[in-house]
């Protein structure tokens, strides 16, 4: 089975409103009959295993000091945020799955919340009544979760949320969201009730921003067990902070190489019996049927313009064949152009080019 491609010959979208920040961002509905593979900024990832990324929307409530896609009302550089229609993200979905195969993980995972989407949970449904899905997770801070929607979602299929919390400490934890309203509180509370009234598991899933929140690790582990994490999955995934040519960092944070990473990882593992150092198989994660590349790094292909680029100084594009969506960089270019464009990256069919 092939994926869709888009069936307009002329593919446009609307700019619906701003949100407010220091450099506003449009929020730009993706016209239903756009590609939804090729942007790393919404639509479908597949890396070449049996976990495909659901990007339904792009947006944050939070602007974490640590962020690696400058996400949030505070961004200085997102020039637009994207929100997908439900039918025609499920439509793009079902297909990818119809190419892998039996026992695929769908990963709602945006470069914002997931909370940001309307239809949240209506999307998990619809990903849970795809033939050849097994597993349904979920990426989040929590800001925007609370008792009735966690047990919505649960509702509809939801078996684990990948919940980031990032200190124990209410006030650390404001800071490093970058934003004062953040409630921990109301946070862990949502984790206890996860845990313990429905029938999804939790993962908690901190960010370590070295040497902000280094004395936080082993309370956090704590944390995890005393919430109840952990029913099917491990219950903690510490994730090491990466400083990204997008993202944002303040002058106090260092970054750790990969090797220091794991060493702490195995020192508090040790402090506070528990597996730190995860591996894919620990999620059931294994090679499957990869999508196709259509196209070569270095290669020309035309494209036309359907919308505003997601950074500053980027345009979105989806090439002439409809088969995926480009980014292009070094320009800020009027929906509807027609034109030819050098491809820089094709990796996992995240395209990006520049105008030929």
């Amino acid at each position: 089975m092939t994926l869709p491609v888009a069936r307009n010959e002329l593919i446009v979208g609307n700019a619906l409103t701003v949100l407010g920040g220091r450099h506003m961002a449009r929020l730009f509905e993706v016209p239903d009959d756009a590609p939804l593979v090729g942007s790393v900024a919404f639509g479908l990832i597949d890396r070449g295993t049996n976990v495909v990324q659901v990007r339904p929307s792009s947006s944050c409530p939070l602007s974490c000091i640590f962020c690696s896609t400058d996400a949030g009302p505070c961004s200085h550089r997102r020039r637009s945020e994207y929100i997908v229609g439900l039918d025609h993200l499920l439509e793009w979905f079902k297909a990818m799955v119809a190419m892998k195969g039996n026992g695929v993980e769908a990963h709602i995972d945006t470069v914002g919340d997931p909370f940001t989407y309307p239809r949240l949970a209506d999307l998990v449904q619809g990903l849970a009544d795809t033939d050849g899905v097994t597993t349904i997770s979920l990426q989040t801070h929590g800001a925007l979760m609370d008792e009735e929607n966690a047990t919505e979602l649960a509702d509809a299929g939801l078996d684990r949320i990948n919940l980031s919390i990032d200190s124990t400490d209410p006030e650390q934890a404001r800071l490093l969201a970058g934003t004062p309203s953040y409630d921990l509180l109301k946070v862990v509370r949502t984790a206890r009730h996860i845990c313990s009234e429905t029938r999804m598991d939790l993962l908690v899933a901190p960010v370590w921003v070295h040497p902000i929140n280094d004395g936080e690790l082993g309370k956090l582990v704590r944390l995890a067990k005393e919430v109840g994490a952990g029913k099917r999955w491990p219950m903690l995934g510490i994730q090491k902070c990466e400083f990204h040519p997008h993202g944002r960092r303040t002058r106090e944070m260092r970054q750790v190489s990969w090797y220091d990473f794991y060493r702490r990882m195995r020192e508090v593992g040790l402090e506070e019996g528990a597996n730190l150092v995860l591996r894919r198989s620990d999620f059931g994660i294994r090679p499957a049927n990869a999508l196709p590349v259509p196209y070569r790094q270095g290669e020309k292909v035309g494209v036309r313009v359907i919308g505003p680029g997601w950074l500053r100084g980027e345009t979105l594009a989806a090439t002439r064949d409809r088969k995926r969506l480009v980014t292009l960089v070094g320009a800020e270019l009027d929906q509807g152009i027609d034109l030819r464009v050098r491809l820089l990256r094709t990796k996992d069919n995240i395209l990006v080019g520049r105008p030929a």
